[in-house]
């Protein structure tokens, strides 16, 4: 049922660091759905925050990108974001995911940033939505507590509190429900194992086999 969900769809994945190295989701999760038969393009932008998908900024800790089965090219200093209006008009994806969450959290700020984040958030889904593209928006994971980028599971919780209610037409994937706090192991409480990619990956392949919105491209 899953191999026909996906198979002959054109799926485009952008995003922030959790897509801009090799062993993260744009390996494990890209592979989950290439199987299955889509024609996948990933694009990670570390350090992207949502509004800066809607124009082009210059990434400020590297990037990746990888189509298909292709091998994940590392981009340094080059990367950056593209307009996601430019990106859907050149590609004409059925669906776009969008894996952003961790870089607008403010984990290190003693109050949530919400105002910024609603329109970080709001200006990035009115794109997509104006180009009448299905959208599926990931949100974060919990990762461990500490750590450089000071992530902690409250403000986790709270951030996809926000996204899962803020982030319409794209229809939300809440990671949290796929462990417990802590559960996966990090290299620096943001950033999993290779094991932890491949569970996240296979968790958000699962369930977007699970979605209406998913199971409404095979009927247009």
């Amino acid at each position: 049922m899953l191999t026909s969900l996906l198979a002959g769809l054109s799926i485009l994945i952008v995003g922030d660091s959790h897509l801009a190295a090799p062993g993260y989701l744009i390996t494990t999760l890209q592979d989950d759905l290439v199987k299955q038969g889509a024609q996948v393009h990933t694009i990670g932008v570390c350090g992207s925050n949502a509004g800066d998908w809607t124009k082009t900024v210059t990434g400020s800790c590297g990037g990746a990108e990888r189509v298909n089965s292709g091998q994940v090219v590392l981009k340094g200093k080059d990367a950056h974001t593209t307009p996601i209006t430019e990106l859907i008009a050149k590609e004409k994806p059925n669906l776009v995911l969008v894996v952003l969450g961790d870089t607008m959290a403010g984990y290190t700020n003693q109050s949530f940033p919400k105002t910024w984040v609603w329109q970080q958030t709001t200006e990035l889904t009115k794109a997509i939505s104006g180009t009448g593209t299905t959208c599926v928006w990931i949100g974060p994971s919990w990762g461990t507590e500490g750590g450089k980028y000071g992530k902690n599971f409250p403000r986790v919780k709270q951030m996809s509190a926000f996204l899962s209610t803020n982030v319409a037409p794209c229809t939300y994937i809440d990671s949290t429900t796929f462990s417990t706090p802590g559960q996966w192991p990090t290299t620096d409480g943001q950033h999993y194992t290779n094991v932890g990619y491949k569970t996240w990956g296979d968790a958000i392949d699962k369930q977007l086999g699970e979605l209406p919105a998913v199971k409404a491209l095979q009927k247009k």
